[in-house]
């Protein structure tokens, strides 16, 4: 899919943008094109393996994988933050780091502290809304187009972090209760990607809530595609392991960061604040 999140944004009487204090030089995230949507199910299936990998095969175990990746995510936020303008070669990082760690929230959840399914699926829905309302009623806009302060693009990473804790729950809800395999469940999460970008061009859905019903369902298509590709045939897998699987795609991944980062195709450009905020 590719459109703009939100386009307008509340100008108050005095003609001042809310929040501009402080503004950087630029928009902090990518435009949402094809090769956003294509790179973040990528970094969404590389951190579903990666995650199995460091638990199973180097014996970290989940409170281990869960310290380490946490780490890992803090540093690349501290330097995402640092930078003025949107660097693929660092925003990609974060979001593959933040799908592994915001899964590892909801199996903690579940395999640690025993809560069920859905009650973790209700928790982060509901965090998850309490999180948009509370950066739309600061910023007066959702738009991915006005994430350039600090302030947004907080909201913004926080977002990111329970959709990732949402689609993990939900997903493995969906996968318990209908228990179609790999590929059907990765057939079943595409389906409703599709769906929801006909309802966004062809119904005049709103551009925000497209975008992020699909960016939670990315998690669990991403995750379908890791184990069914990781998995053992005995599974319902392909059975190519998760070292083949995570070098496979991290070379895919590493190719469109470095195709991204020289031609600047997904560099968003600022908007002007006009109307009302959608």
């Amino acid at each position: 899919m590719t459109y703009e999140t939100s386009k307008s944004q509340v100008v108050p009487e005095d003609g001042q943008t809310p929040r501009a204090r402080h503004r950087p030089r630029g928009i902090k995230v990518p435009e949402v094109t094809v090769y956003f949507w294509i790179t973040k199910v990528l970094c969404t299936t590389v951190g579903e393996t990666a995650a199995d990998l460091l638990n199973e095969k180097a014996g970290l175990g989940l409170t281990g994988v869960s310290v380490l990746m946490s780490a890992l995510l803090a540093v690349v936020l501290v330097v995402q933050f640092r930078f003025s303008t949107y660097r693929p070669g660092v925003y990609w990082p974060a979001v593959a780091l933040i799908s592994v760690v915001g899964a590892l929230i909801s199996d903690n959840l579940t395999d640690a502290v025993g809560v069920p399914l859905e009650t973790s699926t209700t928790i982060f829905a509901i965090v998850l809304a309490v999180v948009f309302v509370v950066w739309y009623r600061r910023e007066q806009t959702l738009s991915l187009h006005h994430i350039d302060t600090t302030s947004r693009e907080s909201f913004y990473w926080l977002a990111v972090m329970f959709t990732f804790a949402l689609g993990a729950a939900a997903g493995d809800l969906v996968s318990e209760r209908i228990d179609l395999g790999y590929w059907l469940s990765a057939v079943l999460f595409a389906a409703a990607i599709a769906a929801v970008a006909i309802a966004h061009f062809g119904l005049d859905l709103d551009a925000v809530w497209s975008f992020w019903i699909a960016y939670i369902l990315t998690r669990p298509l991403g995750a379908s595609i890791g184990d069914y590709l990781s998995q053992p045939t005995a599974d319902g897998g392909l059975g190519l392991g998760t070292v083949v699987t995570s070098v496979l795609f991290l070379a895919i991944i590493l190719g469109l960061v470095i195709r991204l980062s020289v031609t600047r195709r997904d560099v968003a450009e600022p908007e002007q604040a006009t109307g009302h905020a959608a």
